[in-house]
């Protein structure tokens, strides 16, 4: 059993591990999308799809680590989960201290990461309504009214709004 948890344990930690790269990935995406970098946005991404491949991995360890142990503690058809095998070492204190540890770490990860992500979805849903705003400004733009302009022979000139030659010339 000993060794089950030490077992647990040390996946549970490359889990946090994987998670905390996972984290800097996330930080340094916000700087990325408010630059609007999408080069770099992909080469995050790509990078983030490494550490979840490996984060996947590690789950299944873990489920598998959690199912052996629940056949060792006779609680087989329940899903055992974390804080009830902290619950089940009461007797053994060195297990439960390690799988406490690693369970507060976990969950202040998994809360670095949610807000993180939270801030993340913002930003990018604010720069896909800043892209949906200028989409619909060049269509207005393209189906404005036309003008109330005359020629000297009375005739509408037939000239739509905004498409005059006089811009603004930045370059000036």
């Amino acid at each position: 059993m000993a060794s089950l948890i030490e077992s647990i344990v040390s996946v549970l930690e490359q889990e946090n591990s994987a998670y905390e790269k996972l984290i800097a990935f996330s930080d340094e995406k916000t700087g990325t999308i408010v630059k609007g970098d999408l080069e770099n946005l992909d080469r995050i991404t790509a990078s983030e799809q490494e550490v979840v491949a490996g984060i996947q991995k590690l789950e299944k360890t873990r489920i598998q680590t959690m199912k052996d142990i629940e056949e060792v503690t006779n609680h087989k058809g329940e899903e055992l989960k974390l804080p009830d095998l902290i619950e089940m070492m009461k007797n053994r204190p060195a297990e439960k201290e390690a799988l406490e540890k690693v369970h507060v770490k976990l969950k202040a990860t998994m809360a670095e990461m949610k807000k993180i992500n939270d801030r993340n979805r913002e930003l990018l849903e604010n720069a896909m309504e800043m892209v949906r705003f200028d989409m619909n400004l060049l269509q207005s733009l393209k189906t404005a009214p036309e003008t109330a302009d005359y020629n000297s022979s009375a005739y509408s000139t037939g000239t739509i709004m905004g498409s005059g030659t006089k811009r603004f010339d930045t370059k000036q």
